[in-house]
């Protein structure tokens, strides 16, 4: 359709036309939500061996900089998301509960590793929290002895996935 530029006042179906093209309709829920999954500040809690493989992501040859998760927080009052990697002691458990409390909201969870999935293969010791879960809710898991940084690159992309489409998961958010 073309538009008469000499013309002062558009027709319904010029202005139709125009909207259609140049307007987006959203909630500024959804903007908040595309923002807030591009823009993750992961605070690291390296636990175990995971930790080398989450250390690794954060390097130059996986680059998660490129989704724009470059900056790992010092401090859990910085950070939207927390990464659990490697194995969780029950006298840990308190630790990472009060670092979880801490995190404003919203806030998501990372279990990086089969120990801090499921307590990996320590889950019979008296001294192993058989999974995050039990002390943190968990949004995304990544298995693996450890996983490899693409894995938790995966596990990054799944958990911008599940922010951005809060409606598709049941969340509100964040939990």
């Amino acid at each position: 359709m073309e538009i008469d530029k000499n013309v002062d006042t558009l027709s319904e179906g010029q202005v139709d036309e125009l909207i259609k093209k140049n307007i987006i309709m959203t909630s500024l829920e959804a903007v908040f939500n595309w923002a807030r999954g591009n823009s993750l500040w992961p605070l690291s809690s390296g636990l175990a061996c995971c930790a080398i493989e989450m250390m690794a992501t954060g390097a130059s040859r996986f680059d998660m900089a490129r989704f724009g998760y470059e900056v790992f927080r010092p401090s859990p009052r910085q950070a939207d998301l927390i990464i659990i990697a490697g194995t969780l002691t029950w006298k840990m458990a308190p630790a990472i509960q009060r670092v979880y409390e801490q995190m404003p909201e919203p806030k998501w969870i990372i279990a990086m590793g089969s120990c801090a999935c499921t307590g990996g293969p320590f889950a019979d010791s008296y001294a192993v929290v058989p999974g995050v879960d039990k002390v943190i809710p968990v949004d995304v898991y990544v298995p693996g002895c450890p996983p490899r940084p693409e894995a938790l690159l995966d596990g990054f992309l799944k958990l911008k996935a599940k922010i951005q489409n809060p409606a598709k998961v049941g969340l509100k958010h964040g939990k």
